[in-house]
């Protein structure tokens, strides 16, 4: 299999869906000339032309509220928030239109949100949010967060090919800096955790960015045998096997880059708590980014995020409790 970036693996599916479908075409602010943002989209026009590459003005509910349109009629759309963070602006669109479609009048509405998500990179307050919480509680949404570049490229084939709304959280860190072999061809990635480290001491419970982080900080944790478990899908989320590392381990720390209220991470704490408190032999523990926003300055990002010593120090914390 060849190796690439988890950047490169995105532009791979979207390569791969475009030429397999008539009906695939991507929409977003700058993706086509430019290339986008990141450059994710660099040479689609050229191969697709700008009927399925189409560059739209700066406005987000537009965006989507026009894939909605395109979705309904058999289109399968996929579209490019530039940030995550401005999918605030088309808010409205995805959740009571999109997410509520099916179950007001039986469609289909097979649409893709790409939206470039996370801090690390000195970005601010309005592009470095975290924002897959918010559709979580939107019935009729499904959120995938990948952490590989295999599952960066499986994960957005079974996006595209699935016919409910699926947002697409693709960490901004990992685009240049997680590369790893990535199957050729479209292989859908199914919407389920997979266990990224196996162990039986404590489990470690992340997905995009900080599953990375998790594996650092325990890869060597004083002699400790430290599962960690990568999401992969918040929406499905797979209850068994969180439940299944629950009842392994009996510790378990969640590690969760979004703020803390209301999180994900808060949400399979509440699992956990409900379905697996007999099979716990201390607390679950959160390691998250408080409830401020993302400061531009390094020094000070650095100290809200977690880190590789935050969640060392919160698992070395629990295996002693």
């Amino acid at each position: 299999m060849p190796t690439m970036t988890y950047l490169q693996a995105i532009s791979a599916a979207l390569r791969d869906e475009l030429r397999a479908d008539d009906r695939v075409l991507v929409m977003g602010e700058d993706i086509g000339v430019f290339g986008g943002a990141f450059k994710v989209t660099d040479g689609f026009i050229d191969e697709f032309g700008p009927d399925r590459v189409m560059d739209t003005p700066l406005a987000e509910s537009g965006i989507i509220g026009t894939a909605i349109g395109a979705a309904v009629v058999g289109m399968r759309p996929v579209c490019e928030m530039q940030f995550a963070d401005f999918i605030s602006c088309g808010f409205d669109q995805l959740v009571n239109v999109a997410a509520k479609m099916h179950y007001r009048q039986g469609l289909a509405v097979p649409l893709v949100v790409r939206l470039p998500s996370g801090g690390g990179f000195s970005g601010g307050p309005f592009h470095s949010q975290n924002p897959e919480a918010w559709f979580m509680h939107a019935p009729g949404i499904k959120v995938v967060a990948p952490s590989t570049a295999a599952d960066a490229k499986g994960l957005l084939h079974a996006a595209i090919r699935d016919p409910n709304p699926v947002c697409y959280m693709e960490h901004k860190h990992l685009y240049r800096r997680v590369k790893g072999e990535v199957p050729e061809g479209i292989e859908e990635t199914p919407m389920t955790a997979r266990v990224a480290r196996p162990g039986n001491d404590l489990v470690v419970i992340a997905y995009g960015a900080m599953v990375h982080t998790a594996l650092e900080a325990t890869e060597d944790l004083d002699g400790a045998s430290v599962e960690v478990l990568d999401l992969r899908s918040l929406v499905p989320l797979d209850t068994g096997a969180i439940l299944d590392s629950v009842a392994r381990c009996s510790k378990v720390v969640i590690v969760d880059e979004a703020n803390t209220t209301c999180a994900a991470g808060a949400q399979v704490a509440a699992l956990i708590a409900e379905h697996a408190f007999e099979d716990l032999d201390g607390p679950v523990v959160r390691v998250s980014t408080p409830d401020v926003p993302i400061p531009f300055s390094p020094p000070l990002e650095q100290a809200v995020l977690p880190s590789v010593e935050r969640v060392r120090e919160a698992c070395r914390e629990l295996l002693a409790y």
